[in-house]
């Protein structure tokens, strides 16, 4: 296979397609697009990003987005000793090391199964003998309980929540980033495709930049809808609301 780069370049050129224009489809920014194109995997966030990268990249050209992470992972990861290292081996090792206590003798078993039904005999015996007294004893009380009022029933108010969770399904290519109330970022300008898994959040408060409204969100286990928008999407969410605040509140992801 070519180079990783150059196929996405030439499939983008035989397209006649802008770099802009990818950017503002698959919410990737430019900077990054560029440093797939070069194969310079050292000016993006990590690993992993490069693969969800390579994936978006990949399919809005039409290309085949396995046989590209396929490509990434065989040039550019390499398992480490521990992954190569037999696992037969370790696990033959680990029984030689395992100490061999002394054995049960085989008439144990038999004697505490007989202990036990002894026992279960003494206690049904017991009980059947108390049973008549305990009855008879109840019945005075019971008619006593009758005659009284009912008694007046308490509500209790259930307290109100301190915290928002938030849980995420990409129905399709979406970006995502997600910043708590003290500014820290739980999911880092992230892009997520159908299928994929985003992780869920808790927090006191939380802070939410989309893409697009390509995604299905719960707030505390509540269904709550994503209104389309030409522009990036940004929630505040708290224990007790969703709402819309403009692109410049802080914190901001970007």
């Amino acid at each position: 296979m070519a180079d990783i780069g150059s196929t996405l370049r030439e499939a983008r050129m035989r397209e006649r397609i802008d770099i802009s224009e990818v950017e503002a489809q698959t919410k990737i920014r430019a900077k990054y697009l560029r440093a797939i194109e070069n194969e310079e995997w050292d000016l993006l966030p990590g690993p992993v990003y490069a693969k969800s990268f390579l994936r978006t990249y990949g399919d809005y050209l039409g290309l085949d987005s396995r046989v590209l992470i396929d490509e990434f992972k065989r040039r550019y990861e390499h398992p480490s000793d521990h992954d190569v290292r037999p696992r037969g081996t370790t696990a033959a090792r680990d029984r030689d090391r395992r100490p061999r206590g002394p054995r049960m003798p085989s008439w144990v078993p038999i004697a505490v199964v007989v202990i036990l039904i002894l026992v279960i005999l003494y206690v049904v015996g017991r009980s059947t003998q108390s049973s008549p007294t305990s009855t008879s004893a109840q019945k005075p009380s019971a008619r006593r309980h009758r005659h009284r009022g009912r008694l007046p029933q308490t509500t209790t108010t259930a307290p109100a929540p301190t915290t928002v969770s938030l849980q995420l399904v990409p129905t399709g290519t979406v970006y995502v980033c997600l910043v708590n109330g003290a500014g820290a970022k739980l999911i880092n300008e992230q892009t997520f495709t159908s299928g994929e898994t985003i992780p869920s959040e808790t927090a006191p408060e939380l802070l939410l930049t989309l893409g697009n409204a390509s995604v299905q969100m719960k707030v505390n286990g509540k269904v709550v809808s994503v209104t389309p928008s030409p522009t990036a999407i940004r929630l505040l969410l708290t224990p007790t609301q969703v709402s819309h605040i403009p692109l410049s509140q802080t914190p901001t992801c970007p």
